[in-house]
């Protein structure tokens, strides 16, 4: 049985991998089929784009079953030279491990005040209704009534994002 088993699963994983589209890119292929084309991209810019650029996309199914596909580009200049003092609030909003795990508990489909406040260790109702204050005023998150909350769609790759840039 075990051997039927195996044989089973390797004719699954064959006929997947025969589905591909041998021109679209896998994760892990040690390529880099973005930069490649963010460089690309820049090239078509032309002067502008002189001292590059920054990319960042994500194509995300959650727990919930809910999908987002995104991407976002600026040049180096702009970033450089704008105000960084604009990204505080949002970057202070994301500082506290309370706020950091009810962002991923709403994630996970965890939507109300209610259930947020029956997780351990996430504090008082009071002191949860400040911290859901804090990321929606910062754009992390959106009051979608009664005591209902939910991150923006155009906020969920850049959260994730900013996690995986904050990883050592």
């Amino acid at each position: 049985m075990e051997l039927e088993q195996r044989v089973a699963e390797l004719e699954r994983r064959l006929t997947a991998l025969e589905r591909q589209d041998p021109g679209s890119p896998r994760l892990g292929d040690g390529d880099f089929w973005a930069l490649d084309g963010l460089k690309h991209q820049l090239a078509e810019v032309g002067e502008a784009a002189a001292d590059g650029g920054v990319l960042y996309t994500g194509s995300v199914r959650l727990p919930t079953g809910e999908s987002y596909e995104w991407q976002y580009g600026a040049l180096t200049e702009a970033l450089v030279d704008g105000d960084w003092a604009d990204a505080a609030e949002s970057f202070a909003a994301l500082g506290h491990p309370v706020r950091l795990r009810l962002l991923r508990e709403i994630l996970g489909g965890l939507r109300t005040a209610a259930e947020l406040a029956a997780l351990d260790e996430v504090g008082t109702t009071g002191q949860i209704y400040h911290h859901l204050r804090q990321l929606t005023g910062a754009g992390w998150l959106h009051a979608a009534g009664r005591g209902r909350y939910e991150i923006p769609p155009v906020r969920v790759v850049p959260l994730l994002v900013v996690l995986t840039a904050a990883r050592p």
